[in-house]
């Protein structure tokens, strides 16, 4: 995809974008409406992990195809693991069977699941065998994925005797796990702490209840970035958005005032707008911690680049374990681009020129983010992206969206 910005009509407002459900929250939600047929969901989304997660709970059986969806895999891992009598195989893509699942199963093993590997010891693929799990009891380490704590709480109620779940380690993307038990109270679950362990009381049923599924903060983070590498002050205004969001990634908004870029509620819009450019001066070295907000790394990293201004972002570890080793893949790109970039095991730091190497080909690596914080730099040069198809895991319309607001967009 070539693109560049030579049409947008930068310092007035871009208009106005409504963003599907998030991915993340409309997973989870349908687990819970699986578990509990009670439930009505609001919301629409038509990314690819959700549209694969509502083809798997429609099969039910045999083999099901996770595709490069970590979520639907290790959510789904959890499920079939209690459904009594179902026997399925997850798989996935190449890469899906390069991620490590072994925490989760080794926490559904001790609580009586019947998981087998069929391949690599440790991955996926896996047989699953369906079974009433009695014990309610477990410790997991949260210092890789959030998604495999997320995936015990969701079945936890649903559990005969419920689930009393310690956490090892360091938690990251811990509003992830925050999303997770606050639908479960939104669905009349129960829940508290105790010492270091959540617990998850039973629940056999759930009242009809309307659970409405907001936009994605993720999604919303790539025009954060345009507003902010805008030459002037412009504006944007983005729907269906909360100001009290449960997706952790609405912190885009409290980071990206750092680039002047300011955020206001009209009811259910938000109104992103610069109104000035902020300078950055050439020792100024901006520091974030994302150990809460991993996915946003490649958005800030590319917006730092794009602004000519160093940056130090730390909290990384769990982006190697992702769609492709993000900070090898940040490392690489950003570097056709002339930004220098050292990374470590759970940091990256990069230093920008003062300008982008032009018409550089921007390799995506099967990852989403990697084509849609990239593509936002077709504000400051022209840019090409490979593969750009790949937006359609959690973002279909970002193509059709940048040509709406006057990008030039072509195969």
């Amino acid at each position: 995809m070539q693109l560049n910005s030579s049409a947008v009509q930068f310092g007035e407002c871009l208009g106005e974008l409504s963003l599907s459900a998030s991915k993340s929250e409309m997973n989870r939600a349908l687990i819970l409406q699986a578990l509990y047929p009670t439930l009505q969901l609001l919301g629409y989304s038509n990314a690819d992990d959700v549209l694969a997660m509502q083809q798997a709970l429609a099969k039910q059986e045999g083999e099901i195809d996770c595709q490069h969806a970590g979520t639907v895999l290790r959510f789904l891992t959890a499920y079939f693991a209690c459904q009594d009598g179902v026997s399925v195989a997850l798989k996935g893509s190449e890469r899906m069977h390069e991620r490590p699942i072994a925490p989760l199963v080794q926490a559904l093993r001790s609580l009586g699941a019947s998981i087998t590997y069929l391949e690599k010891e440790g991955f996926p693929p896996l047989q699953i065998d369906g079974k009433k799990l009695s014990a309610n009891s477990v410790s997991i380490s949260a210092a890789e994925s959030s998604q495999y704590v997320s995936a015990l709480l969701l079945i936890g109620a649903s559990l005969p005797n419920g689930l009393e779940l310690t956490l090892e380690d360091e938690v990251v993307s811990a509003p992830y796990i925050a999303m997770t038990l606050d639908l479960l109270k939104n669905i009349g679950v129960s829940t508290h702490t105790k010492d270091y362990s959540l617990v998850i009381n039973p629940l056999a049923a759930a009242k009809p209840i309307e659970l409405r599924i907001e936009s994605d903060w993720s999604s919303a983070s790539y025009y954060y970035a345009i507003i902010a590498l805008s030459p002037v002050a412009t504006a944007i205004r983005l729907s269906t958005f909360n100001s009290h969001s449960r997706q952790g990634d609405a912190e885009v908004a409290q980071l990206f005032s750092v680039f002047g870029v300011s955020t206001t509620y009209e009811d259910q819009i938000i109104l992103i707008q610069k109104e000035t450019a902020v300078e950055f001066s050439a020792n100024q070295e901006l520091q974030f911690d994302l150990l809460a907000q991993p996915d946003l790394a490649q958005t800030l990293a590319v917006t730092c680049a794009g602004l000519g201004c160093s940056a130090s972002i730390t909290g990384l570890q769990s982006l190697k374990i992702k769609e492709t080793d993000r900070l090898l893949a940040l490392q690489t790109e950003l570097n056709k681009l002339g930004v220098a970039v050292q990374t470590t095991e759970n940091s990256l730091r990069l230093q920008a020129p003062l300008q982008l190497n032009q018409d550089v080909k921007i390799a995506t690596y099967n990852d989403h983010r990697m084509a849609l914080s990239f593509a936002c730099l077709a504000v400051k040069v022209p840019i090409c992206i490979e593969n750009p198809e790949v937006v359609t895991k959690s973002h279909p319309d970002f193509w059709s969206h940048l040509k709406q607001m006057g990008f030039h967009c072509t195969e």
